[in-house]
């Protein structure tokens, strides 16, 4: 296995999931660039404080708010097995999706994180219509798609 994910790392394959897709078609538009990921789950990107209180404040519905990284397994996770899961794709489609790509850990990132008190990803917080945030309802690492999907309908009641 170590020898798969070095031979991966070596062909430009960014997901610690799938270390050879480097070497397929199939590789392009993996979803670290805020493009689609499978089943057409999108987040928008935000880059700073600045950004995300902008979206948050001008959203009008629940937001849900992940950071991920490249280097980050749950967070892979989460994205291939929760996110595309059909019962959490249904909430998710009643919900602002944005995303802080904290791969690169600038200080942009770590503002971010500061901010919600993390140390990394994954973290996911909701902020409720009005762009209060919903402390009682934060995830931070892998849940299951089941557990996952409870938080979220917490999230879009009022």
């Amino acid at each position: 296995m170590g020898a798969v994910a070095l031979v991966g790392a070596a062909s430009g394959a960014r997901d610690p999931l799938t270390p050879l897709a480097g070497f397929t078609s199939a590789a392009a538009g993996n979803g670290n660039t805020g493009a689609p990921l499978a089943d057409g789950v999108e987040f928008r990107r935000v880059r700073s404080l600045a950004e995300l209180d902008q979206v948050v404040s001008a959203a009008g519905r629940p937001v849900m708010f992940d950071f991920y990284a490249d280097w980050c397994i749950s967070c892979k996770e989460m994205e291939r097995f929760v996110f595309t899961d059909p019962r959490v794709k249904a909430r998710l489609d009643r919900v602002v999706l944005i995303q802080a790509d904290v791969t690169a850990n600038n200080a942009d990132d770590q503002a971010l994180l500061k901010r919600f008190g993390l140390f990394g990803p994954p973290g996911i917080i909701f902020f409720d219509a009005g762009g209060a945030e919903r402390k009682q309802l934060r995830v931070v690492g892998f849940q299951e798609a089941e557990i996952f999907g409870k938080v979220l309908e917490a999230a879009l009641q009022p």
